[in-house]
């Protein structure tokens, strides 16, 4: 059987009628990221194999026709998993940092063991930004000291200091390649703001950014509890779909979770419709006689606003009610970097290849609190047995390398000035205007005013204000682009977001797999071809 673009569908059709074991399935994935990822385009997005995915496939092959046995929606299915979730087995969980090179979790993330109870194999972990792309301003997405740079599949070639001219996109860059590339069924990859929809747009993927408290974060090396999330990257909707519901559900070791199961449906493939968006009101947040807050159309390139007008036109075509107006805050909080006053701690950049070395760089304030605070509380819980213990052991460990971190490590640094047990009063406050500018002035008040179902957005140009506020975001492929930056490419994946209310992913879901059945845009990379 074919093995590029298989669906899970596909791959259960073909387990259940024998023409496919997962011992043969798991073998196929492995030859793949043998001749594409370590070999070939080299593309790097894979950090480990399971060493026990094949024990695990020969488990499922004997369960699978065993009178009365149980079949979870993954049963025999490989899934590959972003480097920053737990697996109480032979791997580690490093976050792409040498400093946890050999730190294995004591205990599974709560989405790892809800996988392993679908019947998931799980097949590796992904490469990914270090620490999600918390160590140092301006590191390339997909870069760790750990695993080194991956690439994108579609446009793989790095520039004469070995950075990606088109970035795979951060910082779930290894799971979003896998994914494109074929590498695994589905992967899993996390967000804080833009890590799941980033490298979606830039991979011809869908991906669910959920509503902050869908899906446990139990397990999951941090950045900021009040922000993070999983989510499924996936080549169709459905998959993407199939995949949220496993990963879903309350946790009783994430107090996020505790409402997740009044808003959870029986099964997210039941809410896909391809006439979904006929009727739908569509906010497209764009007026140029408010420049100021004209925050996401304003800064397109002309190929990507043309894209953009192409999408808005194809949605009015498929029956949406398109809506253009700015959101009120959009100015102030188009994303991370941006100038809040209180909300945004100036940091010294040390990063020689960042335009902003030397100088200082504006990140969110809540970010910097809650990393110290969240990565020794994952250290307790999952690895109390390493000897890195906190951020301060991070840093020591860094600093005693032969080599320096090649971009720095002034986000790590940045986050250890601070107390580590978020008592400060100015974290309260930087998270309080967070919620006032993302919510009740942001969001809430555009689909109030507007009467909206989603917000449109370009590629992941929406992941600030949503991913402050905690609110859902489905992404989904829309074209592709031959430049960047002014510089000619092979073409590679332009991504649109729609965004919605919380708990709002099954219309976000309905409106994305209405766009894909009309819009089927995705191919795959010729850098991974069919073996």
């Amino acid at each position: 059987m074919r093995l590029v673009e298989q669906t899970i569908d596909g791959l259960r059709a073909a387990l259940d009628a024998r023409q496919i074991t997962s011992v043969e399935l798991v073998q196929a994935y492995i030859a793949r990221i043998q001749a594409f990822d370590r070999g070939g385009a080299g593309l790097n997005s894979v950090r480990e194999v399971n060493p026990d995915a094949l024990a695990i496939a020969r488990r499922r092959d004997r369960q699978r026709f065993r009178p009365g046995a149980k079949r979870g929606p993954l049963f025999g299915i490989p899934v590959l998993l972003k480097d920053n979730i737990a697996t109480a087995d032979r791997q580690a969980t490093t976050a792409g940092s040498p400093a946890l090179a050999d730190a294995i979790a004591i205990r599974d993330a709560f989405i790892a063991r809800k996988l392993r109870r679908a019947g998931a194999i799980l097949l590796g972990k992904a490469n990914l930004t270090e620490f999600a792309n918390w160590a140092a301003i301006g590191m390339p997405s997909g870069y760790s000291a750990l695993g080194g740079q991956v690439l994108n599949p579609y446009a793989p070639a790095v520039d004469a200091n070995g950075i990606p001219i088109v970035m795979p996109g951060g910082s779930s860059s290894g799971s979003a390649v896998a994914a494109a590339a074929n590498f695994a069924a589905v992967t899993v990859g996390t967000e804080t703001a833009g890590s799941l929809l980033n490298p979606a747009c830039n991979n011809a993927l869908v991906t669910v950014k959920p509503t902050v408290g869908l899906i446990s974060r139990a397990g999951i090396l941090p950045i900021a509890a009040s922000q993070d999330t999983a989510g499924p990257l996936a080549r169709t909707v459905r998959d993407a779909a199939i995949l949220l519901g496993v990963l879903s559900g309350p946790d009783p070791r994430d107090p996020a979770t505790r409402a997740s199961g009044r808003h959870i449906p029986a099964d997210y493939t039941a809410c896909l419709d391809a006439d979904g968006l006929k009727g739908a009101r569509i906010g497209v947040p764009s007026d140029p006689a408010d420049p100021e807050n004209d925050a996401y159309w304003g800064q397109l390139e002309p190929d990507q606003r043309r894209i953009m007008a192409d999408v808005v036109a194809r949605l009015r075509a498929m029956g949406a009610v398109i809506v253009e107006a700015n959101i009120p805050t959009a100015g102030r909080i188009r994303g991370p970097g941006a100038v809040i006053p209180g909300a945004v701690i100036q940091v010294p950049v040390t990063n020689r290849f960042s335009l902003h070395n030397g100088k200082f760089f504006a990140v969110p304030s809540v970010l910097v609190y809650e990393f110290k605070h969240g990565l020794a509380a994952y250290l307790a819980g999952y690895a109390p047995n390493h000897p890195v213990r906190n951020l301060a052991d991070v840093i020591a460990f860094n600093k005693a390398q032969a080599e320096p971190p090649r971009f720095g490590q002034d986000l790590l640094l940045s986050a250890q000035a601070t107390r580590g047990d978020l008592s400060e009063p100015a974290y309260h406050q930087a998270r309080a205007i967070d919620l006032d500018l993302s919510r009740d002035q942001g969001l809430d008040a555009y689909f109030d005013r507007w009467h909206l179902d989603a917000v449109l957005f370009p590629a992941a140009l929406g992941n600030g204000i949503a991913a402050r506020a905690g609110y859902p975001s489905v992404g989904v492929p829309a074209a592709y682009r031959t430049q960047s930056e002014g510089r000619p490419t092979p073409p590679y994946p332009y991504g649109i977001s729609f965004t919605g209310r919380a708990w709002s992913e099954p219309t976000l879901l309905k409106l994305a797999y209405a766009w894909e059945q009309a819009n089927p845009v995705r191919r795959p990379p010729e850098s991974a071809p069919e073996l």
